[in-house]
């Protein structure tokens, strides 16, 4: 039975897309990590827990000569990402694909690798809907089983990231092997601690741990910052430093 779907608009209406109405659905989480990846023109990019394929998607069209494959082990959600890239007029350039990513094997290696994993810890209350509970929980270990998945796949000099809550950075960097990383926080508003990170893994090139400066996304009155709006709204690229 196909899942019921809403058609959702992102980076200011420039990707359209279907997504469940229930379970998990994308948000600024997906639009953020899909501007983080320094993807160029020619690059080849894997995304691990595709969903419906809206990351993909929002960095195909900010990276015009990109190619991008998805993996997703829910097969109905590959369907719809599949449509969704037809939709956007990117079938030529993003492609989805059923795959489980602990056990995932793939003879490409790819100049770009990244994903949003399951983040919230096990402990965590269920999700009744077990789409969005797959997708948040972490019932399986999965920042550091996806991070060295990511690793394996990625060319020397390319790179993984990812976004994570940011109490469990520290499981990421864990699978780093002294590669360079660089951590950005975003920031919910002035004042306030960041909740969520995203982390970048440079393969093979060392360099340690480097904090950039945090983005933060909401004024206190609640408006997204005009830093947010550039790349929510308008697709630019997530500043590193």
């Amino acid at each position: 039975m196909s899942l019921e779907v809403t058609r959702d608009r992102f980076l200011g209406g420039r990707v359209i897309a279907d997504q469940p109405k229930h379970g998990f659905r994308a948000g600024h989480d997906t639009v953020l990590l899909a501007a983080a990846v320094p993807a160029g023109a020619g690059d080849q990019v894997l995304e691990l827990g595709s969903g419906a394929g809206i990351a993909s998607l929002c960095l195909a069209h900010r990276v015009p000569g990109v190619t991008v494959l998805g993996l997703e082990i829910d097969a109905e959600l590959v369907r719809i990402a599949n449509a969704n890239a037809g939709l956007n007029s990117m079938s030529h350039r993003a492609r989805f694909e059923t795959a489980d990513i602990v056990t995932f094997r793939h003879t490409q290696i790819f100049h770009h690798v990244f994903f949003n994993p399951p983040f919230h810890p096990d402990t965590g209350q269920a999700s009744p809907e077990p789409s969005r509970d797959r997708a948040k929980r972490d019932a399986d270990d999965a920042i550091t089983r996806w991070t060295r998945v990511a690793l394996a796949l990625t060319k020397e000099g390319g790179t993984v990231t990812a976004i994570l809550r940011a109490d469990r950075v520290g499981e990421m960097l864990m699978e780093a092997a002294g590669a360079r990383v660089i951590v950005l926080p975003l920031i919910p508003k002035p004042g306030l601690m960041p909740k969520r990170s995203i982390v970048r893994i440079v393969k093979g090139q060392h360099g340690g741990l480097v904090h950039a400066p945090g983005l933060t996304l909401h004024e206190v009155d609640g408006r997204n910052t005009e830093a947010a709006e550039a790349v929510l709204r308008h697709g630019q690229a997530l500043p590193f430093a």
